[in-house]
């Protein structure tokens, strides 16, 4: 059974004789709630209050310690703490430079690199004992400009057979080779340039030939560098890897629909120059090994780079792009700048 409590009220808290105790009772128990609601209240604003004077008091001290330390920064730390500024900023640069460093070189060098093609055949006997007949033959690589009038590249390039087994074993046998035409073709120059007199070098995988001045005035001799670097510096290769297979490739669809099947020779060179799609193509990497005239490094190439530049982060050549080794990234093969020289030198003097 539910009881309910009785509400005692004196006789003052009834100044109206026509209410009676009941509706009085009810008016105080409402009065007190009210009451009770704005005693919660006024706690609440007194903690907002405190909370309010708190927060501005943090604010003010915080803007306090920004002003002090701007104004003058604590002197034990502020050399230290510029060095690790300047250090991290340098190695940000440094970072950012070599990143960007294929686009600008290929945008400052490009057209003073040309792709070479040629043929050339052999006179005399026309099988080597046990081997098969090649009495005509087309190559390719790349090539650039190192003096007015004159292109350095491999000697495998311009001669062919320069240390291939199959044309030694026809050499032997009295077999002669002949370079019947080799031309340079040049990004922006509508058609190739011949090179001839050409300068090799007695061992290393080095050669320097000529070309006519008049038919590449415009071309600038790539800067060449005093040292070949150390290993761990950043490098980029330019040439043109596949030869005219890569370039027909990244030509525009059209180009590529009417070029793709036929063969690569001369004509379509002559046809991509025309339309101005000679361009080569850049890797990056790092030097490996320096070891005598030659580099180790892991930028990637193929066929057809053979001869082409390789530049340190200054854009500086160090070195002549030559070789590969089938099933290892990291042995791409260069002849240092320091084999090249006297080549370069011994060109010059015959110009």
């Amino acid at each position: 059974m539910k009881t309910v409590p009785v509400c005692s009220v004196p006789e003052r808290a009834h100044p109206d004789p026509g209410r009676n105790s009941q509706d009085t009772c009810e008016d105080l128990r409402i009065e007190a709630q009210w009451a009770r609601v704005r005693h919660r209240f006024a706690v609440l604003a007194a903690k907002v209050r405190q909370a309010n004077a708190r927060r501005t008091a943090a604010f003010f001290l915080l803007l306090t310690l920004f002003v002090t330390f701007r104004s003058s920064p604590p002197a034990a730390t502020s050399p230290e703490l510029a060095g690790h500024v300047a250090r991290l900023t340098a190695e940000v640069e440094a970072l950012k430079q070599e990143t960007s460093m294929p686009g600008q070189i290929l945008n400052r060098h490009r057209d003073s690199i040309c792709y070479i093609y040629g043929e050339y055949s052999f006179t005399g006997p026309a099988r080597a004992p046990g081997g098969t007949a090649r009495q005509h033959a087309r190559f390719s690589g790349t090539g650039f400009v190192v003096a007015p009038g004159l292109v350095a590249t491999n000697r495998h390039v311009v001669e062919p057979w320069f240390e291939d087994a199959e044309a030694d074993a026809q050499i032997r046998t009295g077999a002669h080779p002949h370079v019947e035409k080799i031309l340079a073709f040049f990004p922006g120059h509508g058609d190739g340039v011949e090179l001839s007199r050409i300068t090799v070098a007695p061992e290393a995988d080095v050669a320097v030939a000529h070309f006519d001045t008049q038919l590449g005035s415009d071309l600038r001799p790539l800067p060449l560098a005093d040292h070949p670097g150390s290993p761990g510096d950043p490098v980029v290769v330019v040439g043109y890897p596949l030869g005219l297979t890569a370039m027909v490739a990244k030509s525009p669809r059209p180009v590529y629909q009417r070029l793709a099947y036929r063969r690569t020779d001369v004509s379509v060179a002559r046809e991509l120059a025309a339309l101005s799609l000679i361009r080569p193509s850049a890797t990056q990497g790092h030097l490996g090994d320096v070891v005598g005239d030659k580099l180790i490094y892991d930028a990637a190439t193929a066929h057809g780079g053979s001869g082409g530049p390789v530049f340190n982060y200054q854009g500086l050549v160090v070195g002549v792009n030559t070789a590969y080794l089938d099933g290892f990234s990291g042995s791409t093969l260069g002849i240092s700048v320091l084999a090249l020289r006297p080549v370069l030198e011994k060109a010059m003097r015959q110009h």
